[in-house]
């Protein structure tokens, strides 16, 4: 990592300027005159390097650290050394973000496959689509019949952007990604492989085999939602899938048709929502989970990883296991069965002894 071409160290921020930024306070202002770069882990980061701690865990590798900031809660501020300058906050975690954000701002959207702006004569736009100025279309990208693109948008090389499409502003869809059936509103992004708008999965069993239902919906994306690479979103049936405000959907996940997902909720790998699910804003769901249709998840709840969802979840409640239940229930029943576990195991020992 000491010669990253892709993500290269910034030019220098002040420490007192970067606490401003944040938000922040910096404890020592005798040291608000040093330069950061860049973002480390603490286990690796040297002079122009800030980091962050959650917790007394990284105690051991702060004795070797030599970042020129730590940003942390006040709890922690006795384990950083006195060579590294405290930035101090309730919400590390946050303001870490924010501190990556303006050191790598090329890192907050998607890579483009070729540099530079404008339309590339190896794209192919239909005669009708209509993009506004400061719209970049990368080499092999396709754009259908009346779609409509806004400015500061990119799109990806070799992907794809269905008739009557519409994308907002400040976009970016990165390349080999489809979107048909939608409508996208600005600052969204949309990673690499993504498919946006295809079918759901209807059909309709009949004496000849399965009849196969139209899915004539939309897939409606608000502003500022993120989705992950090779993430599927299938179009409404008869109604629309409606992503909401501020989402952020990781990799490989799967959202059936009519889903309804609200505003500013988080959604790991592996996630699988069936068709016409309802889900409140502020909803996290943790990876390879499966969520059943046609059920409804409260605003603010929490789903544990690798769980199964086949009932509705009420506001606020932490789920997990197999089926969810509330988790205090699910880690009650894991160690009865780890108890039983290791009593029969007990019990075979002695037998066979």
């Amino acid at each position: 990592m000491d010669n990253n071409d892709f993500f290269p160290p910034h030019d220098g921020v002040k420490l007192r300027e970067l606490a401003s930024h944040l938000g922040v306070e910096l404890l020592d202002q005798t040291k608000g005159e040093r330069l950061v770069r860049s973002i480390s882990p603490v286990s690796r980061a040297g002079d122009g390097d800030v980091c962050y701690i959650l917790s007394r865990k990284y105690r051991d590798e702060l004795k070797s650290c030599n970042a020129t900031a730590i940003i942390c809660e006040p709890a922690l501020q006795s384990l950083v050394p006195p060579h590294i300058a405290i930035l101090s906050t309730p919400k590390p975690h946050a303001a870490f973000a924010r501190a990556g954000a303006l050191l790598h701002p090329k890192a907050m959207r998607v890579v483009p496959t070729v540099a530079g702006e404008g339309i590339s004569p190896a794209a192919y736009i239909d005669p009708t689509a209509r993009l506004e100025e400061g719209v970049t279309v990368e080499p092999m990208a396709v754009i259908g019949a009346h779609a409509e693109i806004g400015t500061g948008t990119r799109i990806g090389a070799g992907a794809v952007i269905g008739a009557d499409v519409r994308i907002g502003r400040n976009c970016c869809v990165a390349a080999g990604a489809s979107v048909i059936c939608a409508l996208i509103g600005n600052g969204v992004i949309i990673h690499n492989g993504a498919r946006i708008g295809q079918d759901g999965f209807g059909f309709a069993p009949g004496p000849a085999g399965m009849l196969k239902m139209v899915q004539i919906g939309r897939v409606i994306i608000q502003d500022n939602v993120e989705i992950g690479a090779n993430t599927t979103i299938d179009r409404g049936a008869m109604d629309d899938t409606v992503i909401g405000e501020g989402t952020k959907i990781d990799n490989q996940v799967q959202v059936a048709h009519n889903v309804r997902i609200g505003r500013h909720c988080a959604f790991a790998s592996g996630v699988g929502i069936a068709g016409s699910t309802r889900i409140g804003d502020g909803v996290q769901i943790g990876g390879a989970t499966g969520v059943n249709g046609h059920i409804t998840i409260g605003d603010g709840a929490q789903i544990g990883a690798a769980s199964a969802v086949v009932g509705s979840v009420p506001a606020g409640a932490r789920y997990g296991g197999h089926p969810a239940r509330p988790m205090q229930d699910y880690l009650r029943d894991m160690a009865e069965s780890l108890a039983r576990s290791d009593e029969r195991a007990r019990k075979r020992g002695k037998r066979n002894g």
